[in-house]
């Protein structure tokens, strides 16, 4: 059973994958493509400036060493762009489908289809949208490669910590709801998963690394385009899922009901034979 749901999250998976490729070749890359050029002056700027000084200073020219293209942009953009969407999307959605048979009947009495698109949204808004309030998504040339790490750290401590509270609202609201009604134990949680998280945000220190002169533009269309990418693939594995499980639940529920109805038939026939008899 629980292979057959990771075969369809995964399934799923590649259905979001296709579109999410597609939104972003056709919105993100242009962004991309800006950032990188934005980069590429600024290292020519800082090479020519350097020549500057020397040859100021009399000395020798500093020594170009040029750099081999291990992939060249065209491959980035293309299939490596393509790989590297599929294998995060198909991956999520055979997660997303253990965390679902997981969570099916212990997030409230909702069907298959509303549990899926209940997880789907606290899932963006805990893993995605309120890390990114902290630590927005940035293109290429934004950030110091020497802070790599401590960046990637805070960002994913603040995915743990959201996703924790995100769990404990849901626990507090099924253990609210029978005090308060569903709507009032709803809000209860919503309200204590944001004070959690504001408060792990203050306490969480700030980066920013964006370069001076760094178009304000690019910077905005690409976060866009990460939004956007991420909300296709959340709603693609959200909805689609829930569809599937849902119409699974129905053609085994028509199978009982046909048996059930066969066992009936059945019986009123020999009822009529020993009535005649």
């Amino acid at each position: 059973m629980v292979g057959n749901l990771i075969i369809r999250g995964m399934l799923v998976g590649v259905v979001s994958a296709i579109l999410c490729f597609s939104f972003l070749k056709i919105v993100g890359e242009p962004a991309v493509d800006r950032a990188i050029a934005f980069e590429t002056a600024m290292d020519e700027a800082k090479a020519q400036a350097k020549k500057n000084e020397a040859a100021a200073k009399g000395m020798p020219m500093p020594a170009e060493e040029d750099q081999p293209e291990l992939v060249s942009r065209s491959v980035q953009a293309g299939i490596g762009l393509f790989t590297g969407v599929s294998v995060y999307n198909v991956a999520f959605g055979g997660l997303f489908a253990l965390v679902f048979a997981l969570a099916y009947r212990r997030m409230g009495d909702f069907d298959a289809r509303t549990t899926s698109a209940l997880l789907a949204i606290s899932g963006i808004v805990a893993v995605y949208v309120v890390p990114n309030l902290k630590y927005p998504a940035n293109p290429p040339s934004v950030g110091d490669p020497e802070t790599i790490r401590m960046r990637a750290g805070l960002y994913f401590a603040m995915i743990a910590l959201s996703l924790a509270a995100m769990i404990a609202a849901w626990m507090l609201r099924n253990r609210l709801i029978s005090q308060y009604g569903g709507w009032n134990a709803t809000l209860i949680a919503a309200g204590a998963y944001l004070v959690v998280v504001v408060v792990v945000a203050l306490a969480l220190p700030t980066v920013n690394e964006v370069p001076e002169g760094f178009p304000a533009v690019v910077l905005w269309q690409f976060r866009m385009a990460s939004l956007g990418a991420q909300s296709i693939m959340w709603a693609t594995i959200g909805l689609g899922f829930g569809a599937w499980m849902e119409h699974a639940a129905v053609g085994r529920s028509g199978l009982r009901l046909s048996a059930a109805r066969e066992t009936i038939l059945s019986g009123l026939a020999v009822c009529d034979s020993a009535a005649k008899e």
